[in-house]
């Protein structure tokens, strides 16, 4: 049976801690409001380094989101591309590509038509920027994209006015478009119906069916500011391909295939095609929306690697300001110290008043940078047109830290003020 008189020493050293704890916070408190501007000018450092954290990381996190998105307008959710060159880690590795690699042509997206269109959809996308006219309106360096019907399923495109252009319209060479938000204002700046209505596109009349939903940019270029028509009519119109022609490519909804098991297939026909032997490596290149995401987010994480320590610096600088700061503060009151140890106060209760005032002036700063990141943040956000929202991890890191060096920064100063001699306190002037 545990002795009474135990739990009574261990109550007393519990209320004794807490009393002591209580005592010193206020004491730090009044410390702080005693020297206001000092105060806040020592927490300045640490106040921007939260900040700065608080702010790097929500735009690491906000480009990664603008990525994922830029990349489903660019390519899809479920699609891949198939070319001669599409992907290189350096000049060399590409200019090594284009010589080993097989140029794509129409005859080449022919013969996948035939052999693989049972089990994905296929759409070449040929493309050449023009001026595109409407009466005296001009739309100018549109982006005109020879296509085939299916891309609108491939690309998971939206129509929301009139209709994509259909099998027949494509095999049949028909001028007709889609055209995107941006060539609508261009063209129709009244807000009509561009439906049904004429526009010209290198001298020759094409007769709009629908109307793209705006998609904005994605990784710096306009979404908006292009025109769809069949591939037939491209090729009529700029003539036969000349170089290498991309493929679109995503797995039939309903063959039941992955993206993955659909890029196999591909892979399979075309390297029959290019009567390739069993080991050779591939004589044409494929891209994915997976890793176009893996190198942005190898390039972000590098970024973030570099950048968060760097704006970390100014925490440690805000450290060492809040350690000189405390160390005066340790001088100004040597004769308060030698008082109260005179009056029996232990190395413990001195050491205790000076880390609670450095940890107390610490996370005050720390939550100040919180609030501060968050408004530059939204600032930031509005000014470029990006979603970027405060991460907990980075908060988390930011609180983390700066209370990290509240304790470090006042642990010396706190250690030098519990070993002052009360005489020589008390004769201190």
């Amino acid at each position: 049976m545990e002795n009474p008189g135990t739990q009574d020493t261990e109550t007393q050293g519990t209320r004794r801690f807490v009393y002591d704890v209580w005592s010193a916070l206020t004491l730090a408190v009044d410390s702080i409001r005693a020297h206001k501007l000092r105060s806040f000018l020592t927490l300045l450092g640490v106040i921007i380094g939260v900040a700065s954290v608080i702010f790097v990381g929500s735009a690491i996190e906000g480009l990664s989101v603008y990525a994922d998105q830029s990349t489903a307008k660019a390519f899809g959710s479920e699609s891949y591309l198939v070319a001669q060159a599409l992907s290189a880690h350096s000049l060399k590795e590409y200019l090594a590509k284009i010589k080993h690699n097989k140029v794509i042509k129409m005859d080449d997206y022919n013969y996948l038509l035939a052999v693989d269109s049972d089990k994905s959809l296929i759409s070449p996308d040929r493309d050449k920027e023009v001026d595109v006219k409407r009466d005296s309106y001009v739309s100018e360096l549109t982006d005109i994209n020879g296509v085939s019907n299916t891309i609108a399923d491939i690309r998971d495109m939206v129509v929301v006015d009139g209709r994509f252009f259909d099998d027949q319209e494509e095999k049949n060479r028909m001028a007709v478009a889609v055209i995107g938000d941006e060539t609508r204002a261009h063209l129709f700046p009244d807000g009509s119906s561009p439906v049904g209505k004429t526009i010209k596109i290198s001298g020759v009349d094409f007769t709009v069916v629908g109307v793209q939903e705006k998609l904005g940019s994605a990784f710096g270029q306009s979404q908006d500011n292009v025109i769809y028509i069949p591939i037939t009519a491209y090729n009529r119109l700029f003539g036969p391909p000349t170089g290498d022609m991309p493929l679109f490519i995503r797995a039939r909804p309903d063959s039941g295939l992955t993206m993955d098991q659909s890029l196999d297939y591909t892979r399979v026909a075309l390297r029959t095609r290019f009567h390739q032997k069993p080991g050779e490596a591939d004589r044409f290149d494929t891209l994915t929306p997976e890793a176009i995401r893996g190198f942005i987010d190898t390039i972000l994480s590098l970024v973030s690697a570099i950048v968060i320590p760097v704006t970390s610096i100014s925490l440690v600088v805000g450290g060492i300001v809040i350690m000189n700061i405390m160390l005066v503060s340790v001088t100004e009151r040597t004769r308060e110290i030698g008082i109260r140890k005179a009056l029996g106060a232990r190395k413990f209760d001195i050491m205790l008043q000076v880390l609670i005032e450095a940890l107390l002036m610490a996370s005050i700063g720390g939550a100040l940078g919180v609030g501060v990141g968050a408004l530059v943040t939204g600032i930031a956000g509005l000014a470029f047109k990006l979603k970027l929202h405060i991460t907990v991890p980075y908060v988390l890191l930011s609180v983390a830290v700066s209370s990290i060096v509240g304790v470090a920064s006042g642990w010396y100063p706190a250690a030098r003020a519990a070993k002052l001699d009360p005489i020589t306190a008390l004769r201190s002037e």
